[in-house]
């Protein structure tokens, strides 16, 4: 016998729900100089001119979200107490635009104005790429905490397993959400480096012994690589409440991973997420 649907339960009278809204956005690097500004020292206008057309492209190709890197190793495109203007803006650490003005406000500005959300995009923990030609002082590593920063092959990073450089990472983006109207807070794919290997093909351990060995003493119980984890999760979970906190409509996710790496990089759990919005 074959059963005939009933007159509720017909083609026609069934209503799909509302799609949301897609969301369809580009991911535009200031790390390295990858896609704005084009290159360094670049003038003011030109800079400006290379956001309008990015922006002007996004439109055409009917986007309606850009992901700019606004902390590309712990260094700001925008005016900053915490951290110094980026080299990647001017070629000099530290140094603003001339004739000034603020990138990343006109960025949301002109993304605003186009129907586009601007969302703000933090590499977590990176301090210096090897691209990076401005030296590191003294004095910014004691403004974070002086051992906070380790050298890791030909990169300086923000080491995870030291608490003060949890708080200044927050702190960063705390900043940019309470002085800026972002629509969205993005965390870079990675936290901890990518393993390399010395000369001989030998895999260097990432210098993190002393915030180690000070979580041992502390009483810690979890192995390194499930500590190194737990360091990820943590300012991953704090990011999220303080975007909850201080503006609960801003949405929050983490940058989707491209490479395969072992598992103590922590950041590969994450790997398959595009989007957190809550």
């Amino acid at each position: 016998m074959v059963l005939k649907p009933t007159a509720s339960l017909t083609r026609q009278s069934i209503t799909a729900p509302a799609a949301p809204r897609e969301f369809r956005a580009a991911w535009v690097s200031t790390v390295s100089n990858l896609d704005w500004p084009s290159r360094k020292n670049l003038s003011s206008e030109k800079q400006k001119a290379e956001i309008i057309a990015i922006l002007d492209t996004a439109v055409q190709l009917k986007l309606n979200a850009i992901i700019l890197q606004v902390r590309p190793s712990a260094d700001a495109i925008y005016p900053s107490a915490l951290e110094p203007w980026s080299e990647f803006l001017s070629g000099e650490q530290g140094k603003a635009p001339s004739p000034y003005y603020d990138p990343l406000q006109m960025w949301i500005e002109q993304a605003h104005i186009r129907g586009l959300e601007l969302h703000a995009w933090f590499n977590p923990y990176r301090a210096k790429t090897a691209s990076g030609k401005s030296a590191l002082t003294q004095a910014y590593f004691n403004k974070i905490a002086p051992t906070a920063i380790k050298r890791y092959g030909d990169l300086w990073w923000l080491d995870p397993g030291e608490p003060a450089a949890m708080q200044h990472t927050l702190a960063v983006i705390s900043d940019v959400l309470k002085r800026y109207d972002v629509d969205g807070i993005h965390l870079d794919d990675y936290f901890y480096p990518y393993p390399i290997n010395n000369a001989k093909g030998k895999e260097l351990a990432f210098p993190d012994d002393a915030s180690w060995t000070n979580y041992q003493q502390q009483g810690g119980k979890l192995t390194r690589p499930d500590w190194r984890r737990q360091n990820v999760n943590l300012l991953v979970e704090a990011a999220y409440q303080s975007v909850r906190k201080e503006k609960y409509w801003v949405k929050f996710g983490i940058r989707p991973g491209i490479k395969q790496t072992h598992g103590w990089t922590a950041s590969r759990r994450w790997h398959r997420l595009i989007q957190i919005v809550n």
